[in-house]
């Protein structure tokens, strides 16, 4: 129950931490290899003298092998060895019970016809795998690793990785559709058993770190007629070629000014409301695009977009664009200075924030940030609102725009702040009851798979 209730504590302080419950979360992880400095003896896999079944879900056997690798991975993450053969096999059992429970949300997710596309899971392992290598000085030392940890050789991780990547998916995309049905609705959860998960977590309680709440302009220099007028010009050509029959991927790496340029363009599943309005009405609204069929010219606060749906399945889109942005300089970023400086000066004097916002604010950026924690935030917010006080309206300052050279200028007024301390269950009452509620209705609908699928645990 401890380490639970330590994860709920997470989940209230970092609430997008914890999306997927207990049982489909931790087993599906493959152990990256063990670096040589970091001292935490893998599982001797190799010393296994016969491998054998110890659990079997449907017609998929679960091998000691893999429930030993399972441990290597959390002894590789910090958890402690076992005091005792007792505490080793209760741990072992533990393993095996989440695996089981794994193998049934995949063996469902089949049944139902969840599909998980072989190229999305290729782009996850190629990540990966590209995120792994940057630790090993060369192949030989990444090879090397793999073979001292118990793990094969890099193709047989790789085929690993893609293994686990696949399941993982196929949970995520199962428990998705689940809650689009309302079939995993919250049980409800007692007063009692909120408070019983708080104090079981004495002397493991995080401290509560201090928190800020403020809304906030954004003003970005915004480009003149003139070089609006070159953008458009661009992305109309650009539209003109891909129509005469060039490749709508090639073109994207040739000439779209953002990071998906070299994907060609690929912006990977998109859910709706997770994109500005006038790029969305292009993949959810009244002109949302079939797949194949390439856009207008869109004008969003990033600049002009072309876009093409590739796939569509309920919630959700895969769809790639080609970004041309406006050229803006240091004379446009000097007139958004000026507006900044006007803007503060009138909401020192009373005038309405929403008011303002709606005329300046970028809508590229959030505009209103609630109870964050202060040591998470970017240097430059660290800097401006340590020594903020409640209702302050901050001096403007500059923070660096990733799609261009220059800087935008941050305009805050703080709504709350409160310094660190203790938590008090009140502080999680919410966040237990939502976690506790949904942990309930996922563990009956994995009990009641266990009723309908072959399972058994042989130990």
């Amino acid at each position: 129950m401890t380490n639970r209730a330590l994860a709920l504590l997470i989940g209230a302080i970092a609430p997008g931490l914890i999306g997927t419950p207990a049982g489909a979360q931790d087993s599906t992880r493959v152990p990256p290899p063990v670096l040589a400095s970091a001292a935490v003896a893998p599982v001797a896999i190799d010393t296994v003298p016969i491998d054998r079944i110890v659990a079997v879900v449907g017609r998929h056997p679960i091998l000691l092998s893999d429930v030993l690798t399972e441990i290597a991975f959390r002894r590789g993450s910090g958890m402690p060895a076992p005091k005792d053969a007792a505490e080793e096999e209760a741990l072992v059992k533990s393993v095996i019970d989440e695996m089981v429970d794994v193998e049934l949300l995949v063996t469902e997710a089949n049944r139902l016809g969840v599909e998980v596309t072989d190229a999305d899971v290729k782009q996850l392992v190629d990540q990966r795998v590209a995120d792994i290598r940057k630790q090993f000085k060369s192949e030989a030392e990444l090879r090397e690793a793999l073979r001292s940890s118990g793990q094969g050789t890099l193709e047989e991780w790789r085929r690993e990785l893609t293994d686990q990547a696949r399941k993982r998916q196929l949970q995520e995309k199962l428990l998705q559709q689940l809650k689009q049905e309302e079939k995993l609705p919250p049980m409800p959860v007692s007063e009692q058993a909120i408070e019983e998960a708080f104090h079981n977590m004495a002397g493991e309680r995080p401290k509560r770190p201090a928190t800020v709440g403020f809304r906030q302009i954004i003003i970005a220099p915004k480009p003149t007629p003139a070089a609006r007028a070159a953008a458009r010009a661009k992305i109309d050509s650009i539209r003109a070629e891909i129509e005469a029959g060039a490749d709508f991927e090639q073109v994207a790496k040739r000439e779209s000014m953002d990071g998906s340029a070299q994907l060609g363009g690929d912006l990977g599943w998109i859910r709706r409301g997770k994109t500005v309005p006038a790029f969305e009405q292009w993949l959810f609204g009244p002109y949302a695009l079939r797949p194949g069929r390439l856009s207008p010219v869109v004008e969003t606060p990033f600049g002009f977009h072309l876009i093409r749906v590739d796939r569509v399945q309920p919630g959700e889109v895969k769809a790639r664009h080609i970004l041309i942005m406006p050229k803006v300089d240091s004379t446009d970023l000097a007139r958004a200075r000026v507006q900044a400086d006007s803007v503060v000066k009138a909401l020192r004097e009373g005038a309405d924030f929403e008011a303002l916002r709606r005329m300046y604010h970028d809508d590229a950026e959030q505009s209103l940030v609630a109870d964050y924690p202060l040591d998470q935030l970017p240097p430059d917010y660290q800097q401006a609102l340590a020594p903020a006080t409640d209702e302050q309206i901050l001096d403007p300052f500059l923070i660096d725009d990733p799609r261009s050279s220059l800087s935008k200028i941050v305009i805050i007024q703080v709504v709350s702040k409160v310094e660190g301390g203790e938590y008090t269950v009140d502080d999680v009452r919410a966040r237990f009851r939502e976690q506790l509620g949904e942990e309930r209705a996922f563990r009956r609908y994995l009990d009641n798979l266990r009723k309908q699928i072959y399972v058994d645990i042989r130990g």
